[in-house]
């Protein structure tokens, strides 16, 4: 009996060469992949995330178009990458991209449980560039599912992967920048395949896109992303003091620090994380070991914070 040869290694190009050359075209080979994003601390979920997870279930669920819309800085974004496991994602392409007999391993869990695109539109994004934008993104997670199911994407074997088919939910952040041409584009791509949308921008969009009825027509959930609550910031301030490694033993100056940033920041993460930095800078460069709120003033002094 002939020795049998051990199978070779799936691979998520598959054996068919005109398979391979259609989907090597369509990814771009993952050209576009950036480098890690920074060290950033741990996601909180916090009760406005949970809001948006539950908005981002119902439109996903129910195919329809979603608008949300919060001022800058409050976690609009973090929370859209969050429910659609983006940072697990973009790792994952990243070992692919690294070399074609490299195993990626499985395809992240949060990416198959959510089955949702996230894309950024440029500032000067063109027709043709949203063209290609659209599809590019939503196929990718689509064929991410057949590599999880099937081990290969074979276009021929799998049309639905290549047709976005497997793709649930569309996130476009930074809506503000599409031009009517570009919100007429995302209605048509929503219109040709069956999947929820949800447009992210700042306030004042949703009255935006109120002057264009037919996209208008389609959006059948409206979400407002709030700053934290006070009670809340503080909760999430607390935690932070201990993982950023500003704890003491004083809990009372501790105490009068966190109510400080909370007055300063008005539950605006980005603005947190901001003044946070300031605070460990400023803490190194006078060799303190407590911060106190005359830091925190300190700190607030360094920062651009508009009224």
């Amino acid at each position: 009996m002939q020795p049998t040869e051990p199978p070779a290694p799936l691979s998520l190009l598959g054996n068919n060469d005109d398979g391979r050359r259609f989907l090597t075209g369509a990814l771009g080979e993952f050209r576009g992949v950036t480098s890690a994003p920074p060290d950033r601390p741990p996601f909180l979920v916090t009760k406005e995330h949970r809001r948006f997870a539950e908005f981002a279930d119902t439109v996903r669920r129910h195919r329809y178009i979603g608008v949300c819309w919060g001022p800058p800085g409050v976690g609009k974004t973090l929370s859209a990458r969050q429910y659609a496991g983006t940072d697990a994602w973009e790792q994952w392409q990243r070992v692919l991209a690294a070399g074609r007999n490299t195993d990626p391993g499985p395809v992240p869990a949060a990416v198959l449980s959510a089955r949702t695109a996230l894309w950024t539109p440029t500032v000067t994004a063109t027709a043709k560039e949203i063209d290609q934008a659209l599809p590019r993104a939503c196929q990718q997670i689509s064929w991410a599912v057949d590599y999880h199911e099937h081990g290969h994407v074979d276009p021929l074997m799998h049309p639905e992967s290549s047709a976005s088919g497997l793709t649930e939910l569309l996130i476009v952040d930074e809506a503000d920048r599409l031009k009517t041409v570009g919100l007429e584009q995302v209605r048509d791509y929503y219109d040709r395949h069956h999947m929820g949308v949800v447009l992210i921008g700042m306030p004042g969009v949703e009255r935006r896109l109120a002057r264009y009825p037919q996209l208008y027509s389609r959006i059948g959930f409206a979400h407002e992303y709030r700053p934290l609550s006070p009670d809340e910031l503080t909760a999430v301030l607390t935690r932070r003091w201990h993982t950023d490694g500003l704890a003491t033993t004083d809990d009372f100056t501790q105490a009068v620090a966190i109510a400080t940033i909370a007055r300063i920041t008005g539950g605006n993460f980005r603005l947190v994380d901001r003044l946070l930095a300031q605070i460990q800078r400023i803490r190194r460069i006078n060799n303190l070991e407590t911060v106190t709120a005359e830091v925190v003033e300190a700190a607030r002094e360094a920062l651009l914070i508009g009224t």
